[in-house]
């Protein structure tokens, strides 16, 4: 009995055919594997800061915390559509809020669930920095029994900014036996104080 001989697709006709179904051709498809699925220079993780008058955020974050603007985007209405920011080694996206578009800054929405954690060589400088810029503070800077330097700032965007500078590296145990005295002393404060 002849084995029949198994025809391969033509590469050609492959190609039309995934054309069709709206998928790249292979040849397109190998191409686009030798670029970096992310871009270089930023994380895997950016966060995209929703905001009302982006173009103020822009100044504020340059004026608060040094940030670098690299892309600013026009949208409708004068808006800014996208904008990219660079403070220190890491990235942040950020836009006007559109909400016919489903984007609502945290002034729209009354408030944030998320903070950004911004770690400097200096807190006290860029926490104060901050504050003169006109950020709100939300906890005082302090060292804190988890070895950092730590305090919480809201901007005037509505967005929570925690500037810390690492003190200390701890053991788990160090840390714990902290904690537990932190905490007592928190349980013996009246409420409201931090």
């Amino acid at each position: 009995m002849a084995k029949k001989a198994k025809s391969k697709p033509r590469p050609r006709k492959a190609n039309k055919a995934r054309a069709r179904a709206g998928k790249p051709s292979a040849n397109k498809v190998k191409r686009a594997a030798k670029v970096s699925p992310v871009p270089e220079g930023f994380s895997t993780v950016t966060p995209h800061l929703n905001v009302r008058d982006a173009a103020q955020a822009l100044d504020f974050y340059k004026r608060a915390f040094g940030a670098k603007e690299t892309v600013r985007m026009p949208g409708p209405g004068g808006k800014v559509l996208h904008a990219e920011i660079k403070i220190g080694d890491s990235h942040l996206f950020l836009a006007d809020e559109m909400p016919e578009w489903g984007s609502r800054s945290p002034l729209t929405i009354g408030g944030t669930a998320t903070a950004i954690c911004l770690y400097v060589d200096d807190a006290d400088a860029v926490f104060n920095q901050a504050v003169s810029a006109g950020a709100k503070v939300l906890m005082p800077l302090a060292d804190q029994f988890w070895g950092d330097r730590y305090g919480k700032l809201a901007d005037p965007f509505g967005h929570e900014w925690a500037v810390a500078t690492h003190l200390e590296d701890l053991t788990p145990e160090e840390m714990k036996k902290r904690q537990e005295i932190a905490m007592a002393q928190m349980a013996q404060r009246p409420q409201g104080q931090p």
